[in-house]
């Protein structure tokens, strides 16, 4: 069956690899999204940090023998942790500074990083094994489906969602906005802002290192895993709008499958089309799409 002239297999497989790059971009951008919205920080270790829950997940297998699943829920701890030591450590004094030396700061840890892990486990990387009960594939009658794919997707879609009701639907998301704007009103009712803080940001990197556990059975585990992504997620964020969190959640799925039919349709343009969507949304809503005007 040919659908715009185009095999069906060939259209709906695009259509599949372009909403896994979109679960990635969606929650790689979220947690972008929840940091500069609520914390007023342009993290651009964010990529960096994606990068080494990849390589939390492969060396607590690797080194302890720890199967996927808990490395699923493990490896996000770990990455948040290291975010918390971050924030407390360094981030915590550019808050009151401009927002240049935050993004200075953090492109300097994104750069330490890569090079870290580079005099590590050199450029190549290494492989990491999907768990075997989620190998194989289904018969969808149109497609088959990787059964680890349609994981991937389900598990950002949930994640995504819980991270969105969680900041827009209840009283600790509540808390988090309230903080942003009035920290010392907050302060006043007995809630610790710095603690509050220093857990938003955290949160922003484990959603980081848990995409880096969906990644590292779909693609190599390297240094530069994540700074092959950033530039592409922080065009998500601008495209969202900055500190939207649901525009970074709909913008990162959609256009992951813009980039997928690009590619089947004119494959040249699959690398820049969301800067050329970019461009379109800022020139027409210079806040995004969901963003609202200073």
């Amino acid at each position: 069956m040919m659908i715009f002239g185009k095999p069906a297999p060939l259209l709906f497989g695009q259509l599949l690899l372009g909403i896994i790059n979109g679960s990635f971009y969606a929650m790689l951008s979220l947690g972008l999204a929840i940091i500069f919205g609520l914390l007023r920080v342009i993290n651009f270790a964010h990529g960096a940090l994606f990068m080494v829950g990849a390589f939390v997940t492969w060396g607590l297998l690797h080194y302890l023998g720890i199967d996927y699943w808990v490395a699923l829920f493990a490896a996000p701890l770990i990455v948040g942790a290291f975010g918390l030591l971050l924030e407390r450590g360094l981030i915590r004094f550019t808050y009151k500074l401009d927002i240049l030396y935050g993004l200075l700061l953090t492109f300097g840890l994104a750069l330490v990083l890569e090079g870290l892990f580079t005099n590590g486990f050199g450029s190549s990387g290494v492989s990491y094994n999907g768990p075997d009960i989620l190998s194989g594939t289904l018969d969808l009658g149109f497609m088959f489906l990787p059964v680890y794919r349609g994981f991937v997707i389900v598990a950002a879609a949930l994640v995504c969602f819980a991270v969105w009701f969680t900041i827009e639907r209840t009283r600790l998301g509540a808390l988090l906005r309230a903080a942003t704007e009035n920290p010392s009103l907050v302060q006043a009712f007995g809630v610790n802002v710095p603690r509050l803080v220093a857990l938003t940001f955290a949160g922003g990197v484990a959603l980081a290192g848990f995409a880096g556990v969906l990644a590292a059975p779909l693609y190599s585990v390297n240094p530069n895993m994540g700074s092959d992504l950033i530039n592409t997620v922080f065009a998500v964020v601008v495209i969202g709008g900055m500190g939207s969190i649901g525009g970074a959640i709909l913008t990162g799925f959609g256009l992951g499958v813009i980039q997928g039919f690009t590619e089947v349709f004119y494959p040249p343009a699959s690398s820049v089309v969301v800067f050329a969507v970019m461009a379109i949304v800022l020139l027409a809503r210079p806040a995004g799409l969901f963003g609202k005007a200073a």
